[in-house]
């Protein structure tokens, strides 16, 4: 079973240990104390974008809200499971998880990409908030139907099928109909 990792408590743990208030974190992020309140407590689940604000205002890298131990070597993910997964909305600033990240190179020290296998979830509400961030993104689509919204275009992805996108345009990605489906992503950032 894939235990869910907690990127509030990291968040909490950094801030902490860099000896932080709740304030000097909002105001280095430029992001809402509530926002950091919730994140920290796990009462939600962020999207991508705030996180990397959180990442910058921490001066850490992206990745460091993954890793626990860091390491030198190669990593290896046998069958496509990590044995931790960080959920993200893919639908704004923060609501209920719709996308399942499971890290393909969690604790690789020194890495610039993040390679994921992403459970996307076919819930999604009607009115959608789409994200941007630094970066730039790679989807390969394993696995179902993906519907990816970036900028004012709507593409939708099959089995086979890839997209690669620069992470500044607004964009989001979510289930193509009712079935989840499942991807490749790797966020350059």
């Amino acid at each position: 079973m894939t235990e869910k990792h907690s990127v509030g408590k990291k968040i909490r743990q950094l801030r902490e240990a860099k000896r932080l208030t709740v304030q000097e974190l909002v105001e280095r992020s430029q992001i809402s104390r509530k926002l950091v309140e919730e994140l920290e407590a796990d009462e939600l689940v962020s999207s991508i974008s705030p996180l990397l604000k959180i990442a910058r205002g921490l001066g850490v890298q992206f990745s460091t809200f993954l890793d626990d131990a860091p390491t030198p070597g190669a990593v290896i993910v046998r069958g496509g499971r990590s044995e931790t997964a960080v959920e993200f909305s893919g639908l704004g600033p923060y609501c209920l998880s719709t996308l399942d990240f499971h890290p393909l190179a969690k604790n690789k020290q020194g890495r610039h990409m993040e390679p994921f296998i992403v459970d996307v979830h076919s819930s999604v509400p009607e009115d959608v908030t789409m994200s941007f961030h630094e970066g730039e993104e790679f989807i390969y689509v394993l696995a179902g139907e993906i519907e990816v919204l970036y900028g004012n275009d709507r593409h939708v992805l099959a089995v086979g099928d890839s997209i690669y996108y620069d992470s500044t345009t607004p964009h989001q990605v979510q289930a193509s109909g009712e079935e989840d489906a499942k991807i490749l992503a790797v966020i350059y950032t």
